[in-house]
């Protein structure tokens, strides 16, 4: 090339500036021909990494990390003492099989309390009413939880309120309660001083005695409550009820799944929604939030499906077209959504819908499908002028097993004989919806109806719901943030009261509900995690499949700051949360899910992949689940332990005073959500930590305490085994000349749940301040998990320690975490003691590591192939450290460390990956949150204009405005003391926002990366276009790092894009996804069922509503109406 360039300035014929302009030129290109030879010299090999070199750095620096972590931590020292005394230990091997039946039995017991608890409301409520007599100009003053404790301006207490004592309770979540006796909530839209509230409020006195009872009785209740038909609900212990972030109160017990699914047996339901053009405007309006309520109404017990005719009949999700879906939240919220966008058009023709309807009802109970219970259409339209007698002959008379029930919308009475006649026909309800205030009460009407066999026979079923949060309480929002998002959850048991009454006995008066709830953090701790394993976990399940508990259950997801429940959060199916989708394990996953559903008892193993710290990375284990039933309730239990570390368990001895004086060190913690101790009977020991009551009750200051023996023997086991790792790490602080910058934190856990650790230096110095703190639930024994750091040593050889950053989000700072497992052997049986480790800066290994890859430049490089000397600190390279996941540690970029490997060089990556030195690992979530694509609804419309925008806003604020008013107390108008703001409900709020924003649940795929052992090192050329980049990779030996040393003059970003770990979406072909909507699941339906009885009196079927509008609502109400109609 340099022999071109003078061949061409020695080329005569040109004149002197012709020359002189040549030469500037050639002087111009002189740099860029001396970058193409270096390259030119790069490409023929002149330029190559000595993998040699890269092997001694590798060398060197894995030498010094373990040293380094070795001396801080006293993993050594810790690991001789656990030697020293395998000679007095017992290894065992757990037996799953006695275990879950142990745990299943616990359980049973302790929910079978609960049962006795309701029994005894309900039957002390049935014995109230029938001594009372109703009295319409009754007068009695009982406590209002929404006015207790108010005073007016004068300084009074308002009626229905005075002074009721509260005092905050440990057992209650630290609200103020009153122990002493119950108080009342009554909803915004019914009337406090109604006669049919205070009858009731009279007459449920009588249950406040039963709810101090049954606490005493049992002290570990939480909530107990009576749940009146009429509305008010009463509750123990009395609280002063808090209004939400919006100073309103919406809650009405009669919405609750816990009263629906005790005062009716499952049902089949079809709801037919008349979409023809009379029904435009308000009347649309009134027909889509009555849709919504009965939807409320129902629970993963019950089947649904929604039909909408004018000319036509149509399924509001053709999807589900001829069939019966089950009624879980999921499903539930997507009908919302799709009724948000029903439309009017035409004329209505209710014939056809009818038959359609009558045909679903009817293939479902041929085929064995659906609830196999009560079955109902629910009728929705403004009007009937067909004759349509002859569809219930064929259909449904003279049997009459479908209940129809009606609802006029509007104001119009016309057609009230027609609608009414349908319903009184076929053994349903009539009622007349003219404004949304109607909505609610009237739609209750139907659940009384369908109680009628039930009251009437008396059978008092016990129901247990499926796990739901109680948003209620004001500690839930706390609570989001504190604690394992699946143990926010409970469940409710709940038995229906009824009339005893001989007038009223045919015509089945259902009283109302009462009930208790159930924490299911309270429930798990009777599987202790300690015999399970550091990998191992109890999880439950309900008839129909859906995780009650499960330590990977997620049911909240984030909303700008604030954590919401996911709308199908308790509808997860347990092959959801379980398995990764792998074709192979398809049939066993079904037959464990099959079997536990059906409540059997049996075990079986699977190899698993699966996740920690967030997903982030994966692990594959091998699992044997054991699972059984728990008798009288619709759970079953699963547990899983995890082979190697979760099949044997060691047991040590020690004397109480030798165990007694380490328990008391000062670097010594105890795991503070298990349950060494049981604090939660005695209302003394409630303010007692796990610690204080086992240091009580081993002193002998609370022997009456209830102990969990084993724990305590290995717990004091284990604090005389760690003790002198105290003295160990003391000394090392007391000699700050040989200590290093940087090292934070030593710390040791062991199975027992017994933490110790050492800070090396104090807050103010420390980069990982939040390590090791209250707040870092993830690296901390918790009722659901060990901490991280253990979990992570335990898949790892004992004695090599495993580096890693902790994620970004975690905010912990640029620190590195070092931890190793702790094992005991006896004969051939080992099983792990614990985990050691320590945390430090980045910087400490960054200042190694830098020391170390830069060879000086009097370096001896005659026998070096390649660059020499080699620097990682020079512009032409690149040198990372990274872990067995691909995140780095160690880069020249500040910002790399913590990030994948293969974001910052995917061409690097991409190579590891074909070369088999990393394997890509595909998993899914089928628990995710996805923004929602504007056309995913059905009959979505476009925004067609600026205009049509602004009109859309419109209507919406016109109609939220006027369904404030009209949910309005109106009765508290003229009562101010009593008056309570109303709101649209939840699902109008979520419907309304833009749909662009909406989260929506979806399935979606993530990769996770794991590095291959057996490959040590490799090296290798990328060609990038003009330019090649070469890579030598070296193992780190006693390590879990790699070391990678890449030529940084080369850009392969074009050919390579970054490799990036974030999830996409699972996108379902339109067929697929219809078939995994409509897939019918195994399930086990309820034992009982109460459809018929001969003695129901089916004549009283309704009558005309006689709400009235207020003066204000009469005027708004046409021009809104018209307004709101389509354009």
């Amino acid at each position: 090339m340099l022999g071109l360039l003078k061949e061409e300035m020695e080329v005569g014929g040109a004149g002197p500036r012709h020359i002189n302009g040549t030469r500037r030129g050639m002087l111009m290109m002189l740099p860029w021909i001396i970058l193409c030879t270096s390259l030119w010299m790069v490409v023929n090999g002149q330029m190559k990494i000595s993998p040699e070199t890269v092997q001694k750095w590798a060398v060197t620096f894995g030498k010094e990390i373990a040293a380094l972590s070795t001396k801080y931590s006293g993993a050594k020292l810790l690991q001789k003492k656990y030697k020293d005394v395998e000679g007095v230990l017992k290894i065992e091997e757990v037996d799953g099989e006695e275990l879950v039946k142990k745990f299943a039995e616990e359980m049973e017991e302790m929910l079978g309390r609960k049962m006795k608890s309701v029994k005894r409301l309900a039957e002390a409520a049935e014995e109230a009413d029938l001594y009372h007599e109703y009295n319409d100009t009754l007068e009695f003053e009982y406590y209002n939880s929404m006015l207790i404790n108010m005073v007016d301006e004068d300084g009074n207490s308002l009626p229905l309120g005075g002074e009721f004592p509260l005092e905050a309770n440990e057992h209650f979540s630290k609200l103020p309660v009153s122990t002493q006796q119950s108080n009342i909530q009554v909803p915004t839209n019914v009337y406090n001083r109604d006669p049919d509230i205070l009858n009731g409020a009279y007459m449920s006195e009588a249950l406040n005695d039963v709810f101090i009872d049954n606490f005493q009785k049992d002290p570990t209740l939480t909530w107990q409550y009576f749940g009146s038909s009429s509305g008010f609900f009463r509750l123990y212990p009395g609280i002063q009820w808090i209004p939400d972030e919006n100073g309103v109160v919406t809650f009405d017990c009669r919405n609750r799944n816990w009263y629906i699914q005790a005062a009716t047996s499952p049902k089949d339901v079809v709801i037919v929604v008349d979409v023809s053009g009379s029904m435009k405007g308000l009347r649309l309006t009134i027909a889509k939030h009555t849709i919504n309520t009965i939807l409320d109404t129902l629970g993963e017990n019950d089947f649904v499906n929604i039909i909408a005719y004018s000319d036509y009949v149509r399924y509001v999700e053709p999807c589900f077209k001829g069939t019966l879906v089950q009624a879980d939240l999921d499903n539930r919220e997507h009908f919302k959504l799709l009724i948000d966008e029903l439309h009017v058009k035409g004329e209505g023709k209710v014939k056809n819908a009818m038959k359609e309807s009558f045909k679903i009802l009817n293939e479902a109970a041929a085929l064995g499908q659906g609830s196999l219970c009560n079955q109902a259409i629910m009728l929705i339209t403004d009007g009937a002028m067909e004759d349509f007698q002859d569809v219930f002959e064929e259909f449904n008379w003279p049997d009459r097993r479908v209940r129809v029930f009606t609802y006029l919308i509007g104001r119009e009475m016309t057609f009230a004989e027609n609608v009414k006649w349908i319903a009184c026909n076929n053994k349903g309800y009539y009622t007349h919806v003219s404004t949304l205030a109607d909505v609610q009460e009237n739609v209750m009407e139907y659940l009384h109806v369908l109680s009628r066999p039930m009251v009437i026979n008396h059978d008092h079923d016990i129901i247990w719901t499926e796990a739901y949060m109680d948003s209620v309480l004001p500690t839930t929002k706390e609570l989001f943030n504190s604690q394992a998002q699946s143990l926010l959850l409970m469940t409710s048991v709940a038995m229906p009261v009824f009339s005893k009454k001989k007038e009223t006995l045919t015509h089945g008066i259902l009283l109302g509900v009462v009930g208790t709830d159930v924490a299911l953090r309270e429930l798990m701790r009777l599987a202790p995690r300690y015999k399970l394993g550091v990998h191992g976990y109890a999880y439950l399940i309900t008839n129909n499949g859906y995780i009650l508990s499960h330590p990977d259950l997620r049911p909240l997801y984030k909303e700008g700051k604030k954590l919401k429940p996911k709308p199908n959060y308790n509808s997860v199916d347990l092959s959801e949360v379980e398995w990764e989708d792998m074709e192979e394990m398809v049939s066993v996953q079904a037959n464990l899910r099959t079997a536990m559903v059906k409540g059997e008892t049996g075990t079986l193993s699977l190899d698993v992949r699966t996740s920690v710290d967030k997903g982030k990375r994966v692990m594959f284990l091998k699992n044997d689940y054991f699972y059984t039933s728990i008798n009288e309730t619709p759970f079953s239990l699963g547990i899983v332990l995890t082979r190697d570390n979760g099949q044997y368990i060691f047991i040590g001895n020690v004397s109480v005073e030798e165990g007694l004086h380490d328990l008391l060190a000062p670097d010594l913690t105890i795991a503070s959500e298990w349950t060494y101790c049981e604090t939660d009977i005695d209302p003394a020991h409630r303010k007692l930590s796990q610690l204080q009551a086992v240091v009580r009750y081993l002193t002998g200051k609370e022997p009456d305490l209830e102990c969990d023996v084993q724990l305590l023997q290995q717990t004091l086991f284990d604090a005389v085994v760690t003790a002198p790792m105290e003295a160990y790490w003391t000394a090392l602080m007391l000699n700050p000349a040989g200590m290093d910058e940087g090292m934070e934190t030593a710390f040791l856990g062991t199975r027992s749940g017994l933490m110790r650790f050492q800070r090396y230096s104090g807050i103010e110095k420390r980069v990982g301040k939040s390590f090791l703190t209250s707040m870092d639930k993830e690296n901390m024994f918790t009722l659901d998990h060990f901490p991280l750091w253990y979990r992570r040593a335990a898949e790892y050889p004992a004695g090599q320690f495993l580096y890693y950053m902790p994620r970004q989000e975690t905010r912990a700072g640029r620190i590195v975490i070092a931890t190793t497992a702790i094992t005991v052997s006896v004969g051939k049986r080992t099983a792990i003691a614990g985990a050691i480790g320590v945390q430090m800066t980045l910087e400490v290994m960054e200042s190694k590591f830098w020391a170390i890859a830069s060879q000086a430049n009097d370096t001896d490089c005659s026998a070096v192939e390649g660059v020499c000397p080699l620097r990682c600190d020079g512009f032409d390279m690149d040198c990372y450290v990274i872990d067995n996941n691909g995140f780095v540690l160690i880069s020249k970029r500040r910002k790399d460390a913590g990030r994948f490997f293969g974001e910052v060089d995917g061409s690097v990556m991409t190579t590891l990956i074909r070369m088999g030195m990393f394997k890509r690992v595909s998993l899914f979530d089928y628990q995710a949150m996805c923004k929602m694509n504007i056309h995913s609804i059905s009959g979505a419309r476009p925004l067609l204009s600026s205009f049509y925008g602004l009109a859309s806003a419109l209507k919406w604020f016109l109609s939220n405005f006027l369904l404030f008013l009209l949910e309005f107390n109106i009765c508290g108008f003229w009562h101010t003391e009593h008056f309570a703001d109303g709101k649209p409900s939840s699902s109008t709020s979520y419907i309304h926002k833009k749909k662009g924003d909406i989260l929506q649940p979806c399935d979606t795929e993530y990769p996770s990366f794991v590095y291959e052992p057996s490959v040590k090192e490799t090296n290798s050329i990328i060609k990038c276009g003009r330019c090649q980049k070469l890579f030598v990779v070296q193992q780190i030996p006693e390590s879990n790092l790699l070391m990678l040393v890449v030529q940084a003059d080369c850009d392969c970003s074009k050919q390579h894009p970054s490799i990036t770990m974030e999830p996409k979406e699972v996108k379902y072909i339109s067929s697929v996804k219809c078939e995994r909507m409509r897939s019918q699941k195994i399930r086990r339906r309820p034992e009982s069922c109460h459809a018929y009885h001969p003695q129901e009196n089916a004549n009283d079927c309704g009558g005309a509503s006689a709400a009235s509008l207020s003066a204000l609502l009469v005027l708004l109400c046409p021009p809104v109406a018209m307004f709101l109609s389509p354009w």
